[in-house]
């Protein structure tokens, strides 16, 4: 009997060896729950490829649109801003451009800045004649010379 004792105990010994072997520790599942997940970026699409969507689902049915736009992984509503979009694009008949946006009166600025540098340089070239003109005169006086507005 006693060694009927010894295998059952080796038995239950091996079983729960193999069980404890089999489960995975507390340690790893709880690093698994912890993971750090990437922070999600907002999709962004070409004009492009904008058109090419709405290009391509204008003469389909609704149930090919759903499995069109289930295929390429966008939403209806995303087809129906790039309708609208498309429709005020080709009404301007320009693209979207990045950045800052154009002045429209850039042009008249920059004519206003020109005829004002224009006219500053005319008034030190006026302010330089009289500045002469008066020195000839003065000149004249001192030596008895009559002036061209004497002579005249």
């Amino acid at each position: 009997m006693h060694m009927k004792r010894s295998s059952v105990s080796v038995q239950s010994s091996s079983a729960s060896v193999g069980s404890v072997a089999s489960t995975p520790h507390h340690s790893d599942a709880s690093l698994v729950s912890k993971e750090v997940k990437p922070k999600a970026t907002r999709r962004r699409f070409k004009l492009a490829y904008k058109r090419k969507i709405v290009a391509l689902t204008t003469g389909l049915a609704d149930g090919e649109l759903g499995a069109f736009l289930r295929r390429e992984g966008l939403y209806s509503s995303h087809l129906t801003q790039w309708r609208q979009l498309i429709t005020t694009l080709d009404a301007e008949a320009a693209e979207p451009k990045r950045g800052r946006k154009s002045d429209p009166l850039r042009g008249e600025r920059l004519a206003l800045e020109k005829l004002e540098r224009e006219n500053a340089r005319l008034q030190r070239r006026l302010a330089q004649a009289e500045a002469i003109i008066d020195a000839q005169k003065k000149l004249c006086a001192l030596l008895g010379l009559p002036s061209s507005e004497e002579s005249a």
